[in-house]
């Protein structure tokens, strides 16, 4: 069939590909371009069927409307421009550009020399001009009808102070599973299993946080080596979900997915990365925005345009302060907040989004036009505060209404266990939801997101069975990864067979994890680390899509799993645990919960304790505001890195043991007990 624009002469907002029932309407963004051409495919995307010149434009927009043009249909675009890299701009028609705005993609890329700009291994390098065709190695978009069934789907929008996030991969959760189906196993339709819902309800998580999914791209390099991008964090297509993760060919199964997801009363989390694309630096490849408008859609370097200025570690910076750039992540935002019904985002390398010109602005444009936003400000947003760049380091330097990843939680909680010296007085500010970094601004006790593990870095397990990292499968022979990883193998490296060293890393992780859901602030566990799931030492696992990435489900047998299910249970009970407010040194006025922090013997910590490095005790005292019957809910939490040690419980009678990481807990007529090594003991009072 041949199509045409019509001579209709309208110009809808919206950018991408709109199907509006007669036909489908085109705009693109471009500044610098001189012609648009709309490329449209046969559906298996191997014949580009015909070539239409976008006829209008006004301002930067260049549109059209195709009457008769269905969904379903494959399209791309070709622009025309200056090649003139010198001053940033690298257009080439030869080369087929997805849409920015594609609301789904299909097709894998399939790396080939055409696929870039400029020839490789020409004299000239990325100043030079390819003309090779890119279409027959590029995947395309797919116009779409946004129709779902959304009926019973309602917004959760639970509080901060109830939230337990739990961080998973799509393909990593589901792909060894042994009750999801095989052909369910690495899709969305595989995550909203009932094998799966079961587990997270059971566990008792409220949010679940996917590594992207939105569409990414293997690296070159990867696929080069037999490898492949496993965490995702390689945009290209900021409307689309990553294909490989659809069991059929429907968009609908993302949907499906979260409606899934909520009618267990679980929220769905994004990690976004609008911090950089897949394009990489000016010799990566030209794919879709270098060759719509490379200018615009990047930050160049300030010494030579001809170079992208990267703060993120992959070659490019998205310039989130130009205006239509700006719009882009907000469209894409709230797209997956209105038509596919997510609850939040989390923000990878979110300092680059703050950036005004090189620097970090915490009043910088993508804040205030996320907080003014209707649709966006009333969402879950967690920022990653820092980039490789200047002043990339930014934990607490984000605005409300903004929650924080906290790898100072991470980093003082292992070395307390590890049992590193100092490390008292640390570890009281995590167990307070960090207010050092946090408690400024109106800012709320529950903006430390906190962590003993993510994606990134050491499983949990591993913290207690590696003192090194072991990323030789990674191909970079063991050089990519953290160094830092504050881990102790407990005296042997890897398996092993020798009980006492299996249950000192058992106890160990129990007193870590009863850490991480007893303290102020929103707990977050990475999915498989309540199964013990190992990743063989590999701290680094983003290219591994195998079964060191993937979480081993042997561990559903293992008491941690049961462990773990009692943490949250307990937290949830106890709202003293999850307060709003920070917690204050004395009662507050209006009265409201306090803290008080005691020596082993049960008299106040004075200077001398907080800074005898070689305490391994932590002893804190929560009491809540009094009831309308005038007593108050009290807990005291117990934390001992060090050897047993005899303690003494405050003044007043009714203490009851209420948990322990331990094997057991008594207490006597004189309100004393002992606390076993590497434990975390909690006694709860009502009076």
């Amino acid at each position: 069939m041949s199509y045409s624009f019509s001579e209709l002469d309208f110009l809808k907002p919206e950018l991408g590909a709109e199907f509006i029932g007669e036909g489908t309407h085109f705009a693109l963004f471009s500044a610098h371009a001189e012609a648009v051409e709309l490329c449209l495919f046969s559906p298996d995307g191997k014949q580009e069927t015909q070539r239409l010149a976008l006829p209008k434009r006004e301002g930067d927009i260049w549109s059209g409307f195709v009457a008769g043009l269905q969904p379903g249909t494959l399209y791309g675009y070709r622009v025309h421009g200056p090649y003139d890299p010198k001053n940033g701009h690298r257009f080439n028609p030869n080369k087929l550009l997805l849409d920015p705005y594609a609301k789904q993609i299909v097709g894998d890329l399939s790396w080939d020399d055409s696929l870039y700009g400029y020839t490789i291994g020409a004299d000239d390098g990325d100043l030079s001009f390819d003309k090779r065709d890119s279409a027959a190695f590029m995947p395309k978009g797919v116009v779409q009808n946004p129709d779902f069934d959304w009926s019973g789907d309602e917004a959760i929008r639970r509080p901060w102070t109830d939230t337990i996030i739990y961080e998973a991969h799509v393909r990593g959760l589901t792909m060894q599973h042994p009750d999801v189906p095989d052909d369910l196993r690495g899709t969305f339709l595989g995550m909203c299993s009932e094998p799966i819902l079961d587990h997270l309800t059971k566990l008792g998580v409220t949010a679940i946080e996917l590594l992207p999914v939105q569409y990414f791209l293997d690296d070159r390099y990867l696929v080069e080596k037999g490898l492949r991008n496993f965490w995702g964090y390689q945009t290209l297509g900021f409307f689309a979900p990553q294909s490989r993760y659809l069991s059929g060919d429907q968009i609908a199964e993302f949907k499906t997915m979260v409606k899934a997801f909520h009618s267990v009363g679980i929220e769905v989390i994004m990690d976004v990365v609008y911090n950089h694309t897949a394009e990489g630096s000016e010799r990566g490849p030209t794919l879709s925005f270098r060759g719509i408008d490379n200018l615009s859609y990047y930050i160049q370097s300030p010494d030579e345009l001809r170079h992208t200025f990267d703060t993120t570690g992959t070659g490019n910076t998205l310039n989130v302060a130009h205006p239509m750039v700006m719009r882009m992540v907000l469209d894409s935002l709230r797209y997956w907040v209105g038509v596919m019904h997510v609850d939040g985002f989390r923000f990878d390398l979110a300092s680059t989004l703050g950036r005004e010109g090189l620097r970090f602005d915490r009043e910088g444009g993508f804040f205030d036009a996320i907080r003014q936003d209707p649709i966006l400000a009333g969402v879950k947003l967690i920022a990653e505060p820092w980039d490789v760049g200047m002043d990339g380091y930014q934990v607490g330097g984000f605005p409300f209404p903004f929650r924080e990843w906290n790898d100072k939680f991470r980093d003082d909680v292992r070395r307390f266990w590890r049992k590193d010296s100092g490390l008292v007085a640390p570890l009281a500010e995590r167990l307070t939801g960090s207010p050092v970094q946090f408690d400024h601004s109106g800012r709320s006790a529950t903006t430390s997101v906190n962590l003993l593990s993510a994606h990134d870095g050491f499983v949990l397990a591993d913290v207690t069975a590696f003192n090194d990292k072991h990323n030789e499968a990674n191909g970079e022979e063991n050089r990519d990864g953290h160094d830092g990883n504050q881990s102790d193998n407990m005296g042997i490296e890897g398996e092993t067979e020798d009980e006492n060293v299996l249950t000192a890393r058992a106890r160990r992780r129990r007193a870590m994890i009863a850490t991480l859901f007893f303290s102020q602030g929103v707990p977050m566990l990475l999915g498989g680390d309540e199964l013990g799931n190992s990743q063989g030492g590999n701290n680094n696992s983003y290219c591994q899509d195998n079964e060191i990435g993937w979480i081993s489900w042997e561990g559903r047998e293992d008491p941690l799993l049961d462990f773990c299910r009692a943490a949250i249970a307990f937290r949830k009970s106890h709202p003293l645990l999850r307060q709003e407010r920070f917690l204050k040194g004395e009662p507050g006025d209006p009265p409201a919960p306090f803290v008080s922090w005691l020596k082993p013997d049960g008299s106040g910590m004075d200077e001398a304790a907080w800074g005898n490095g070689e305490t391994r005790i932590v002893m804190m005292h929560l009491k809540d505001a009094p009831g309308e019957d005038g007593t108050a809910d009290e807990l005291l939490l117990a934390l001992n890195a060090g050897d047993a040690t005899p303690i003494q419980l405050p003044d007043g009678n009714g203490w009851q043991p209420a948990f322990t990481s331990a094997e057991q807990m008594d207490i006597d007529e004189n309100r004393m007990t002992e606390i076993p090594g590497q434990s975390v003991l909690v006694f709860s009072r009502k009076g």
